[in-house]
């Protein structure tokens, strides 16, 4: 090839270029002077042959008109890409008037859907909703609560314990049960008290029935005209009014727990339906223990109260017919579609 024409080579691309009418039409005249047959394959060949000044020169030239007519393709490039992003805009135009498409409506997950009927429920017997932190200190959580220290749930195969003391030096851990809101609150009111603490408690466990993470539900009336049989009033009218119907039958069991004396587990069973005639602990209850009301600062004398716990999950399996406890936490959406109001 003559190497005088190199300047020329600029010139005719952009003619060439200019003439495309769309991107596959310019691609083609890139081949023209780029591809394995093109012009600038050509011209490297040649210059094999010259002497080492003369390559010096004409591959210097070469590479400048090729960066010359690579700096031309990026700019047709860049003109049919607008030209095609125009079109698909103008033809593809959305009205922003018109109404959404494919919305849909959440629910409310079954386990806070069964916490707030409870909190309905009890409100409704006179009882008040407290609150309290997640993170406790030993003494509220045991300690108040008449744990040994030597009780098994002090266990670090129990209790998530925190690698920190509080201000007093004592250890930070998760709460393992609501009870210690009811510490917390008793401290600081005078009876009457009448209260429900529900929220998140921590263990460690987890399988098809147990969870590292759930939810309780604890009650405490303190008084001083009250009996046992206002325990079995209160949480028979419960169940009655949480599964809303009269064929349950509820029994109350000799049992053991450290903050109450006597204490009881509450059983319960549906006269109809799927576990008719089936017995099923529902939770743990019992009159406050003397030791736990002085910690309360109160004086159990004069004073007596009752508690009960039950699980969140528990009752919400119950309700609504869940056999694994899993499910509640998997984030799976057909399982949540099917608690939608």
């Amino acid at each position: 090839m003559n190497f005088v024409v190199l300047d020329d080579l600029v010139s005719d691309a952009e003619s060439r270029f200019s003439a495309a009418t769309d991107l596959v039409t310019l691609e083609n005249e890139k081949a023209y002077f780029f591809g394995k047959k093109g012009i600038f394959t050509k011209l490297f060949k040649e210059i094999k042959n010259l002497n080492f000044d003369e390559k010096r020169k004409h591959g210097n030239k070469i590479n400048q008109i090729k960066k010359k007519i690579e700096h031309l393709l990026t700019k047709y490039r860049k003109i049919f890409n607008e030209a095609e992003l125009n079109k698909l805009l103008t033809e593809e135009s959305i009205d922003v008037t018109l109404p959404g498409r494919g919305t849909s409506l959440g629910s409310v997950h079954p386990i806070m859907q069964s916490w707030k009927r409870i909190e309905e429920i009890f409100c409704s017997f006179g009882f008040d909703i407290i609150d309290g932190p997640e993170i406790e200190d030993d003494w509220t959580n045991f300690t108040a609560l008449n744990n040994a220290l030597d009780h098994p749930a002090r266990s670090m195969q129990d209790t998530f314990y925190i690698d920190i003391n509080d201000d007093q030096g004592l250890p930070l851990l998760l709460r393992t049960h609501t009870s210690p809101m009811q510490v917390r609150h008793a401290k600081m009111n005078h009876p009457p008290i009448k209260i429900i603490a529900p929220g998140k408690t921590y263990r460690i466990d987890n399988d098809s029935t147990h969870s590292p993470m759930f939810h309780q539900i604890e009650g405490l009336w303190i008084s001083d005209n009250i009996s046992f049989s206002h325990l079995k009033g209160i949480y028979t009218n419960f169940l009655h009014c949480f599964f809303e119907t009269d064929n349950i039958s509820v029994r109350f069991r000799p049992s053991f727990f450290p903050f109450t004396e006597p204490s009881a587990e509450i059983d319960m069973k549906f006269t109809t339906g799927p576990n008719k005639n089936q017995w099923m602990e529902i939770s743990g209850s019992g009159q406050v223990h003397p030791k736990v009301m002085l910690n309360f600062g109160l004086d159990p004398k004069r004073y007596i109260g009752f508690a009960f716990g039950s699980g969140l999950e528990r009752l919400t399996m119950l309700r609504y017919g869940i056999n694994d406890l899993r499910q509640f936490y998997e984030g799976d959406l057909r399982f949540a579609r099917q608690f939608s109001k």
